[in-house]
């Protein structure tokens, strides 16, 4: 992929992105409210679909630097794992 693109090209990427993002909030909201397992199934399925295309539109975006992303710092991680990690009581 090349690292350069029009304005266009930059408005059309993250317009794909934001309907992506939306798409995969609408999908999830079904998903959480479907009434029979089959269309939970059918629905999980789109889902990960759009998780999928969403994360190629991102990707491209980032090759691209138009989406730049740095890696969070190993303290940062161990805090966000230690605050979010289950609570076990006894």
């Amino acid at each position: 992929m090349n690292n350069t693109c029009s304005m266009d090209e930059k408005i059309r990427l993250f317009d794909l992105l934001s309907s992506e993002k939306f798409m995969s909030n609408v999908y999830n909201s079904n998903l959480l409210e479907s009434a029979t397992p089959e269309v939970s199934s059918c629905l999980w399925n789109i889902l990960e679909d759009e998780h999928r295309i969403q994360k190629q539109i991102f990707e491209e975006l980032s090759s691209r630097g138009l989406y730049p992303t740095e890696k969070a710092p190993d303290d940062k991680l161990n805090q966000t794992k230690t605050k979010f990690a289950p609570k076990v009581t006894v």
